[in-house]
């Protein structure tokens, strides 16, 4: 496969615009990006990433398209219309970094199949900071070719890249972190809160912790950097947005035949979250709320 020699890029959001600069930095190709903000695209332009006026402009001037968008309803949308199958051409790859339906990756990969274009799923793990260093996990499915094709690109912006196998593995190995992750930090927050019922510090409580087998990925970053302090912000991933990314775990236990209870129980508590308002923010923000209950 001959190298990209133009990476589009759609989607610069929280997660977004940092692969984006990262991608234009390291790559030693042109970046050309598009989305509805003008804030982030004047900042990349500023910097050297080119500026495209639609999704329509950038899958017909490059070779290979990255969409970073928040869910399954924004990647049809920029799939349908005036989008990219309707512009996709034999031999353009695209790869999505965001978490999705494992159904509609499917589908949309055989779509561009029929087109002699081909679709990866390349759903991202970790957090803004890692976006922002390069430092993020990429799970990917794809044929073997195309991981070897797209590799080198991803690792511009992660440290961690895993061929999960063919197309749809990504985003079935993605949904299955969000769900532990999910149910971790719900973990962290119902200690957090019987600790503090019983006067203990939730400081020392993760610290402690941290020591020993209950340490964790989620209780580092989440459970100290955002249940402790009570840092709820909005623009990160929010409630709403875990909700609907549990869904696609729930789906696939569904169609399998698998009770998942731990997973039905998060979705309560996040759903409780979004009810009493806080579905706009980061969705440890379930802890502010189990104190209440």
């Amino acid at each position: 496969m001959p190298p990209f020699n133009t990476i589009g890029f759609i989607g610069l959001g929280v997660m977004g615009e940092p692969i984006c600069r990262n991608l234009m930095r390291k790559s030693g190709a042109r970046v050309l990006a598009f989305d509805l903000a003008p804030e982030p695209l004047a900042r990349l332009s500023a910097e050297g990433v080119a500026v495209a006026a639609s999704v329509a402009e950038v899958v017909n001037d490059s070779g290979i398209v990255f969409l970073c968008l928040p869910s399954a309803k924004h990647v049809r949308a920029v799939f349908k219309g005036d989008g990219v199958l309707k512009n996709i051409r034999k031999g353009q790859v695209v790869v999505d970094l965001g978490t999705s339906s494992v159904s509609q990756t499917r589908d949309f990969a055989k779509q561009l199949q029929a087109k002699g274009a081909s679709w990866a799923d390349a759903p991202i793990a970790r957090t803004r900071q890692a976006a922002q260093d390069g430092t993020l996990s990429v799970m990917v499915g794809a044929s073997s070719e195309i991981f070897a094709a797209i590799e080198p690109l991803i690792r511009c912006f992660a440290t961690d890249v895993t061929n999960c196998g063919s197309v749809g593995a990504g985003q079935v190995t993605k949904i299955l972190n969000n769900m532990v992750l999910f149910e971790t930090v719900n973990a962290l927050a119902e200690a957090v809160a019987v600790a503090k019922r019983n006067d203990v510090d939730p400081a020392l409580l993760l610290d402690t912790l941290s020591k020993g087998s209950a340490d964790s990925f989620a209780l580092r970053n989440h459970g100290m950097k955002a249940i402790v302090p009570g840092n709820f912000p909005e623009r990160a991933f929010s409630a709403e947005y875990a909700l609907k990314a549990l869904s696609y775990a729930l789906e696939l236990a569904a169609e399998a035949g698998i009770k998942i209870r731990g997973a039905e129980l998060i979705g309560k508590v996040l759903q409780e979250a979004i009810d009493a308002g806080s579905g706009a923010e980061y969705f440890p923000v379930i802890a502010k709320h189990i104190d209440r209950v």
